[in-house]
Protein backbone atom coordinates (compact mmCIF):
# COMPACT_ATOMS: atom_id res chain seq x y z
CA UNK A 1 0.00 0.00 0.00
CA UNK A 2 1.27 3.36 -0.88
CA UNK A 3 2.17 5.74 1.82
CA UNK A 4 0.31 9.13 1.84
CA UNK A 5 2.46 12.53 2.71
CA UNK A 6 0.70 15.31 3.76
CA UNK A 7 1.70 19.19 2.28
CA UNK A 8 0.62 22.41 2.29
CA UNK A 9 -0.37 24.21 -0.87
CA UNK A 10 0.55 27.29 0.44
CA UNK A 11 3.74 29.04 -1.41
CA UNK A 12 6.34 28.54 1.38
CA UNK A 13 6.20 24.90 0.38
CA UNK A 14 7.19 25.34 -3.34
CA UNK A 15 11.17 24.96 -2.77
CA UNK A 16 10.22 21.44 -0.69
CA UNK A 17 7.94 20.55 -3.61
CA UNK A 18 8.51 21.95 -6.11
CA UNK A 19 11.04 19.26 -7.71
CA UNK A 20 8.25 16.66 -6.95
CA UNK A 21 5.71 18.51 -9.17
CA UNK A 22 8.15 18.73 -11.66
CA UNK A 23 8.80 15.15 -11.77
CA UNK A 24 12.86 16.10 -11.43
CA UNK A 25 12.82 13.94 -7.91
CA UNK A 26 10.40 10.91 -7.60
CA UNK A 27 8.09 10.39 -4.96
CA UNK A 28 6.59 6.97 -4.60
CA UNK A 29 3.97 8.41 -2.16
CA UNK A 30 0.24 9.76 -2.16
CA UNK A 31 0.50 13.51 -1.84
CA UNK A 32 -2.17 15.07 0.39
CA UNK A 33 -2.69 18.24 0.06
CA UNK A 34 -4.17 20.51 3.38
CA UNK A 35 -3.92 23.61 5.44
CA UNK A 36 -1.72 23.21 8.65
CA UNK A 37 -4.77 22.17 10.97
CA UNK A 38 -6.41 20.18 8.39
CA UNK A 39 -3.24 18.32 8.13
CA UNK A 40 -2.44 18.23 12.14
CA UNK A 41 -5.82 16.29 12.04
CA UNK A 42 -5.05 13.36 10.03
CA UNK A 43 -1.55 13.14 11.48
CA UNK A 44 -3.63 12.47 14.81
CA UNK A 45 -5.86 10.28 13.52
CA UNK A 46 -3.53 8.34 11.63
CA UNK A 47 -4.19 8.76 8.39
CA UNK A 48 -1.21 10.19 7.23
CA UNK A 49 2.47 8.22 7.07
CA UNK A 50 4.23 11.42 6.65
CA UNK A 51 3.56 15.04 6.48
CA UNK A 52 4.25 18.55 7.29
CA UNK A 53 2.55 19.61 10.93
CA UNK A 54 2.75 23.10 12.80
CA UNK A 55 5.26 22.98 15.60
CA UNK A 56 2.63 23.08 18.16
CA UNK A 57 1.02 19.96 17.03
CA UNK A 58 4.26 17.71 17.58
CA UNK A 59 4.52 19.10 20.84
CA UNK A 60 0.55 18.61 21.61
CA UNK A 61 1.55 14.35 20.64
CA UNK A 62 5.26 13.82 20.40
CA UNK A 63 4.78 10.33 21.57
CA UNK A 64 3.35 9.65 18.48
CA UNK A 65 5.68 11.37 15.85
CA UNK A 66 9.64 11.28 14.81
CA UNK A 67 10.86 14.42 13.22
CA UNK A 68 12.48 14.49 9.82
CA UNK A 69 15.82 15.62 10.32
CA UNK A 70 17.05 18.66 8.58
CA UNK A 71 13.49 19.92 7.15
CA UNK A 72 11.41 22.50 8.53
CA UNK A 73 10.04 25.79 7.57
CA UNK A 74 11.28 28.63 9.82
CA UNK A 75 12.65 32.09 9.68
CA UNK A 76 15.67 33.96 11.65
CA UNK A 77 13.80 37.60 11.50
CA UNK A 78 10.75 38.78 9.50
CA UNK A 79 9.02 35.57 8.12
CA UNK A 80 6.18 38.38 5.82
CA UNK A 81 3.40 35.08 5.79
CA UNK A 82 2.06 35.00 9.75
CA UNK A 83 1.61 38.36 10.80
CA UNK A 84 -1.14 40.60 13.00
CA UNK A 85 -2.44 43.20 11.32
CA UNK A 86 -3.94 45.95 13.92
CA UNK A 87 -6.04 49.31 14.34
CA UNK A 88 -3.80 50.38 17.53
CA UNK A 89 -0.98 49.14 18.73
CA UNK A 90 -0.87 45.78 20.40
CA UNK A 91 -0.16 46.60 24.09
CA UNK A 92 -3.34 48.82 23.65
CA UNK A 93 -5.33 45.54 22.57
CA UNK A 94 -6.44 44.42 26.10
CA UNK A 95 -10.29 43.04 25.99
CA UNK A 96 -10.27 44.05 22.64
CA UNK A 97 -11.71 41.76 19.74
CA UNK A 98 -8.71 40.02 17.37
CA UNK A 99 -9.48 37.26 14.93
CA UNK A 100 -7.20 34.47 14.74
CA UNK A 101 -6.68 32.12 11.61
CA UNK A 102 -8.40 29.32 12.30
CA UNK A 103 -5.24 26.83 10.14
CA UNK A 104 -2.21 27.06 12.31
CA UNK A 105 -1.94 26.28 15.79
CA UNK A 106 1.44 27.49 15.98
CA UNK A 107 1.01 30.95 14.97
CA UNK A 108 -2.36 31.25 17.30
CA UNK A 109 0.19 30.25 20.10
CA UNK A 110 3.07 32.08 19.40
CA UNK A 111 0.43 35.36 19.29
CA UNK A 112 -0.53 34.57 22.40
CA UNK A 113 2.89 33.94 23.84
CA UNK A 114 3.64 37.61 22.73
CA UNK A 115 0.72 39.28 23.93
CA UNK A 116 1.19 37.96 27.46
CA UNK A 117 4.69 38.51 27.74
CA UNK A 118 5.84 40.85 25.57
CA UNK A 119 2.81 43.41 24.50
CA UNK A 120 1.35 43.15 27.95
CA UNK A 121 -2.08 42.52 27.05
CA UNK A 122 -4.97 39.92 26.86
CA UNK A 123 -7.41 40.26 24.38
CA UNK A 124 -10.57 38.68 23.26
CA UNK A 125 -9.66 35.76 20.97
CA UNK A 126 -11.73 35.40 18.10
CA UNK A 127 -11.31 31.91 15.87
CA UNK A 128 -12.14 33.61 12.03
CA UNK A 129 -12.13 31.78 8.58
CA UNK A 130 -11.94 34.90 7.02
CA UNK A 131 -8.94 35.20 4.20
CA UNK A 132 -8.00 37.36 2.17
CA UNK A 133 -9.99 36.59 -0.79
CA UNK A 134 -12.67 38.40 0.80
CA UNK A 135 -11.52 41.72 1.36
CA UNK A 136 -14.70 43.20 2.53
CA UNK A 137 -14.84 41.29 5.27
CA UNK A 138 -11.59 42.87 6.19
CA UNK A 139 -13.31 46.01 6.62
CA UNK A 140 -16.88 45.14 8.31
CA UNK A 141 -15.91 42.38 10.45
CA UNK A 142 -16.05 43.58 14.04
CA UNK A 143 -12.29 43.42 15.07
CA UNK A 144 -9.69 45.51 16.49
CA UNK A 145 -6.70 43.28 15.07
CA UNK A 146 -6.72 39.80 12.70
CA UNK A 147 -3.89 37.26 12.36
CA UNK A 148 -3.38 36.36 8.91
CA UNK A 149 -0.94 33.43 7.94
CA UNK A 150 0.32 31.82 4.78
CA UNK A 151 -0.41 33.44 1.19
CA UNK A 152 -3.38 35.48 2.22
CA UNK A 153 -0.99 37.17 5.26
CA UNK A 154 1.63 37.68 2.39
CA UNK A 155 -0.18 39.17 -0.26
CA UNK A 156 -2.00 41.73 2.84
CA UNK A 157 1.55 42.48 3.80
CA UNK A 158 2.57 43.15 0.00
CA UNK A 159 -0.83 45.64 -0.72
CA UNK A 160 -0.23 47.13 2.31
CA UNK A 161 3.86 47.53 1.80
CA UNK A 162 3.31 49.07 -1.67
CA UNK A 163 -0.87 49.95 -1.98
CA UNK A 164 0.11 52.00 -5.61
CA UNK A 165 0.23 47.95 -6.97
CA UNK A 166 -3.14 47.30 -6.19
CA UNK A 167 -6.29 49.03 -6.49
CA UNK A 168 -8.24 47.84 -3.16
CA UNK A 169 -5.13 48.49 -0.68
CA UNK A 170 -6.99 51.54 0.08
CA UNK A 171 -10.03 49.45 2.06
CA UNK A 172 -7.26 47.67 3.97
CA UNK A 173 -5.96 51.52 5.06
CA UNK A 174 -7.23 50.08 8.66
CA UNK A 175 -4.72 48.76 10.00
CA UNK A 176 -1.82 51.13 10.89
CA UNK A 177 0.29 48.54 12.69
CA UNK A 178 1.49 44.75 11.43
CA UNK A 179 3.89 42.78 13.91
CA UNK A 180 5.43 40.00 12.04
CA UNK A 181 5.74 37.41 14.01
CA UNK A 182 8.67 36.01 13.31
CA UNK A 183 10.22 39.34 13.76
CA UNK A 184 8.87 40.27 16.87
CA UNK A 185 10.27 36.12 18.41
CA UNK A 186 13.60 37.23 16.90
CA UNK A 187 13.12 40.57 19.27
CA UNK A 188 12.43 38.91 22.23
CA UNK A 189 14.49 36.11 22.36
CA UNK A 190 17.03 36.77 19.56
CA UNK A 191 16.66 32.97 17.99
CA UNK A 192 14.67 31.70 15.09
CA UNK A 193 11.37 30.31 14.90
CA UNK A 194 9.93 27.22 13.64
CA UNK A 195 6.63 27.34 12.21
CA UNK A 196 6.34 23.68 10.98
CA UNK A 197 8.35 20.31 10.79
CA UNK A 198 8.19 17.22 8.64
CA UNK A 199 7.61 14.10 10.61
CA UNK A 200 6.50 10.63 10.40
CA UNK A 201 4.81 8.42 12.36
CA UNK A 202 6.17 6.25 14.77
CA UNK A 203 4.09 3.35 12.96
CA UNK A 204 4.72 4.04 9.72
CA UNK A 205 7.08 1.70 7.97
CA UNK A 206 10.81 2.61 8.49
CA UNK A 207 12.07 2.02 5.22
CA UNK A 208 9.42 3.91 3.35
CA UNK A 209 9.30 6.84 5.65
CA UNK A 210 13.33 7.10 4.89
CA UNK A 211 12.77 7.08 1.54
CA UNK A 212 10.59 9.93 1.80
CA UNK A 213 12.52 11.87 3.76
CA UNK A 214 15.58 11.26 1.64
CA UNK A 215 13.09 12.40 -1.68
CA UNK A 216 11.93 15.52 0.21
CA UNK A 217 15.61 16.61 1.24
CA UNK A 218 16.58 16.22 -2.18
CA UNK A 219 13.66 18.08 -3.82
CA UNK A 220 14.13 20.95 -1.08
CA UNK A 221 18.02 21.53 -2.39
CA UNK A 222 16.66 21.58 -5.66
CA UNK A 223 14.29 24.27 -5.35
CA UNK A 224 16.84 26.77 -2.98
CA UNK A 225 18.89 26.24 -6.19
CA UNK A 226 15.70 27.44 -8.16
CA UNK A 227 13.63 30.26 -6.32
CA UNK A 228 13.41 32.63 -9.58
CA UNK A 229 11.55 30.01 -11.34
CA UNK A 230 10.09 29.10 -8.07
CA UNK A 231 9.30 32.76 -7.01
CA UNK A 232 7.35 33.58 -10.81
CA UNK A 233 5.01 30.35 -10.07
CA UNK A 234 4.36 31.70 -6.76
CA UNK A 235 3.53 34.82 -8.19
CA UNK A 236 1.09 33.24 -11.05
CA UNK A 237 -0.32 31.18 -8.15
CA UNK A 238 -1.31 34.39 -5.58
CA UNK A 239 -1.14 37.41 -7.79
CA UNK A 240 1.51 38.96 -5.32
CA UNK A 241 4.24 40.16 -7.51
CA UNK A 242 7.28 38.15 -8.32
CA UNK A 243 9.62 40.22 -6.95
CA UNK A 244 8.11 39.84 -3.26
CA UNK A 245 7.74 36.56 -3.57
CA UNK A 246 11.11 35.79 -4.33
CA UNK A 247 12.15 38.25 -1.23
CA UNK A 248 9.94 35.89 1.01
CA UNK A 249 11.02 32.54 -0.34
CA UNK A 250 14.89 33.48 -0.06
CA UNK A 251 14.09 34.68 3.28
CA UNK A 252 12.45 31.53 4.68
CA UNK A 253 14.89 28.61 5.84
CA UNK A 254 13.96 24.85 5.28
CA UNK A 255 17.05 23.62 7.29
CA UNK A 256 16.75 22.48 10.71
CA UNK A 257 20.23 23.03 12.45
CA UNK A 258 21.45 23.46 16.46
CA UNK A 259 20.21 27.22 16.09
CA UNK A 260 16.82 26.52 14.70
CA UNK A 261 16.53 24.12 17.41
CA UNK A 262 17.24 26.34 19.86
CA UNK A 263 14.61 28.77 18.83
CA UNK A 264 12.44 24.91 18.71
CA UNK A 265 13.21 24.12 22.33
CA UNK A 266 12.90 27.66 23.35
CA UNK A 267 9.38 27.62 22.16
CA UNK A 268 8.42 24.61 23.25
CA UNK A 269 9.57 24.96 26.70
CA UNK A 270 7.48 28.26 27.29
CA UNK A 271 4.57 26.49 25.54
CA UNK A 272 4.81 23.74 28.60
CA UNK A 273 5.70 26.41 30.85
CA UNK A 274 2.34 28.11 30.17
CA UNK A 275 0.55 25.15 30.46
CA UNK A 276 -0.05 24.62 26.40
CA UNK A 277 1.27 21.34 25.39
CA UNK A 278 1.96 18.61 27.73
CA UNK A 279 5.69 17.93 26.49
CA UNK A 280 8.31 19.78 24.56
CA UNK A 281 11.18 16.60 23.92
CA UNK A 282 12.88 15.88 20.32
CA UNK A 283 12.67 12.69 18.77
CA UNK A 284 13.97 11.92 15.26
CA UNK A 285 13.47 9.50 12.30
CA UNK A 286 16.63 7.71 12.06
CA UNK A 287 17.91 4.70 9.86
Amino acid sequence: MSIRVGRIPYINCYPVYGAIDRGVVPMHAELVDGVPTELNHQMAAGTLDVSVISAVEYARDAKRYLLLPDLSICSDGPVRSVVLFAKRPASELHGRRVLVSKSSMTSVALVELLFENVWDAKPAFVPSNAELSDVARFRDEDHDARLVIGDAALHLWSRLREPELYEDSESLSQYRYAYDLGAEWKRWTGLPFVFAVWVAQRTAPVDQALAVHAGLIESRNWGLQHLDALAAQAAIATGVHKTVCLEYLSGLDYGLSYHHLAGLTEFFRRLVKAGKVPDGSLAFLAA
